[in-house]
């Protein structure tokens, strides 16, 4: 499982969707359109799936401990 992101259009930082997933399983949902605070601009921006990805708690675990 992991955290669906999305990129911050005004920042280009990195924020979190709120949603929850496997990597494999985002891939084969249909595309779809949503909205996410965005805690860098303090505003909801919104997203298009195809521009989204899957940060698996691994990932997240890794870039901590760098």
């Amino acid at each position: 499982m992991g955290k669906i992101m999305t990129r911050c259009p005004q920042t280009g930082r990195s924020i979190e969707t709120g949603m929850e997933m496997d990597a494999e399983r985002f891939q084969r949902t249909p595309v779809f359109f949503s909205r996410a605070y965005c805690p860098h601009c303090r505003i909801y921006h919104e997203w298009f799936a195809a521009h989204a990805w899957v940060e698996e708690t691994r990932d997240r675990e890794r870039i901590a401990l760098a």
